[in-house]
């Protein structure tokens, strides 16, 4: 795991991760006698084991007998926790082991002193090389240690938040003075590699004026995962709402109405678990946005613990969500009469937006023909231009259309379209609308 160079120095580095230690399990795992000839429920009713045949209950005696100098009972169960193999011991990191980005890497440092002299003047250097930067951790340059003695030690620690996947290198240096008064550099290096332990797919749905963010978050580590936390930050302009399933409202994601919320439990080895938000657009800048045309919806952070409360903290990226297009000018049907009658005329009340940083108009409404074969069934009733005034940047104006209906059953209304007669441009119609025409 280390390297130094060519060489004979009076010092060396020594390198422990510093982390929560893990469970020694002692297999194979212990079993209980009246597992073989009975079924687990027999303890349930105490009549049945009180009628366990005399050979298996000698032989449970015996098992409960410390006298028994045999070990014939070895594996069998003195206690119900023995089941789970483990002994009660806790295994330190014998190495650097597996270290997941967002993760704080803790390591215990100590340079030792294996000559029979005293070395002085030690300024020592400790940093993290990626292939991207190098992070410096120590530094003792202003204050030098004094000495360390024959067969002496000076330790201390360092930390550091790991933010990139790939090979570190974790680097420390001394430079000292050795007994004949010779200044020497000692470098040594400690390599390991960061793993990404989830990955975050995401989906983005869009109905009518609500977005729908689907993320499923998948466990790789060898290890559970409890979730403390899982928000999703909205962009400016959104607000977002967590959904849940055994809830029947939905919960502002901004809110913490619980002091303690159970974590979620991601299992190791390919464990999913999925998280659904709604989100909308703020009402006052929504039409702002629409013109700048950004579609970054927000990024999740995500918090959590392994089995023995080691915390770990990632965030996202930028989530996209369907692209906003940049409309200058959107028509919206507000209102269409509950009850249509054949041959009668009806209004439809209507807006037009505009949502540049300019006046825009005047405008024409008509109802474009698709083409010269096709009949409409709905047709506008009186002069087919109607003329509106201009409107202003970022204004709105209201104006009511008179249709008539031709024909009876679901009929649509289609290719109303506006047009800028000082600029002499056309926009996209309006999205067909169906209609259901009655008799009288």
């Amino acid at each position: 795991m280390s390297t130094t160079q060519q060489g004979t120095h009076s010092l060396a580095f020594r390198v422990m991760r510093l982390c929560k230690p893990s469970f020694h399990v002692e297999p194979p795992f212990r079993l209980d006698p009246a597992d073989l000839f009975v079924g687990e429920d027999i303890f349930d009713d105490p009549l049945a084991a009180a009628n366990l045949p005399p050979l298996l209950s000698s032989q449970l005696t015996k098992s409960m007998d410390s006298s028994d100098l045999t070990y014939s009972n070895r594996f069998l169960l003195h206690h119900p926790s023995d089941a789970m193999g483990f002994s009660g011991l806790l295994l330190l990191p014998q190495s650097f082991g597996a270290i997941y980005l967002g993760e704080t890497f803790c390591s215990y440092i100590s340079i030792n002193n294996n000559s029979n002299f005293e070395v002085r003047d030690i300024i020592i250097k400790a940093e993290i090389q990626t292939e991207r930067q190098r992070i410096l951790l120590l530094d003792t340059s202003k204050s030098p240690v004094e000495s360390v003695r024959a067969g002496g030690r000076y330790d201390f620690i360092v930390e550091h938040d790991v933010k990139e996947l790939g090979a570190h290198t974790l680097v420390c240096t001394a430079l000292y003075n050795d007994n004949d008064g010779e200044r020497k550099y000692l470098p040594q290096f400690f390599k390991f590699v960061v793993a990404n332990p989830l990955s975050v797919r995401t989906k983005v749905r869009t109905v009518k004026e609500t977005t729908y963010l689907e993320a499923c978050i998948e466990n790789h580590t060898k290890s559970n995962l409890y979730m403390d936390q899982v928000e999703f930050e909205p962009a400016p302009h959104w607000s977002a709402t967590v959904l849940k399933a055994d809830e029947l409202h939905p919960v502002d994601n901004s809110s913490t109405g619980e002091i303690f919320k159970p974590p979620i439990l991601i299992r190791s080895g390919g464990g999913i678990h999925n998280y659904l938000y709604q989100l909308k657009l703020a009402s006052p800048d929504s039409a702002q946005m629409k013109v700048e045309g950004t579609n970054i919806l927000g990024k999740l952070q995500i918090t959590w613990r392994t089995n023995l409360g080691e915390p770990g903290r990632l965030q996202t990226q930028q989530i996209l969500g369907t692209p906003i297009s940049c409309k200058e000018i959107e028509l919206q049907i507000l209102e269409i009469p509950s009850l249509i009658n054949l041959d009668k005329s009806f209004l439809v009340h209507l807006n037009l937006t505009n949502h540049t940083d300019r006046e825009l108009g005047p405008f024409d409404v008509r109802l474009s023909q698709n083409s010269a074969h096709e009949e409409k069934n709905v047709m506008i009733n009186g002069l087919q231009t109607i003329v509106l005034p201009q409107v202003e940047a970022f204004g709105s104006t209201d104006f009511h259309l008179s249709l008539i209906a031709t024909k009876l059953g679901v009929q649509r209304i289609s290719g109303i379209t506006v047009s800028d007669t000082k600029e002499k441009k056309t926009y996209d119609p309006l999205p067909d609308v169906e209609i259901f025409v009655e008799s009288d």
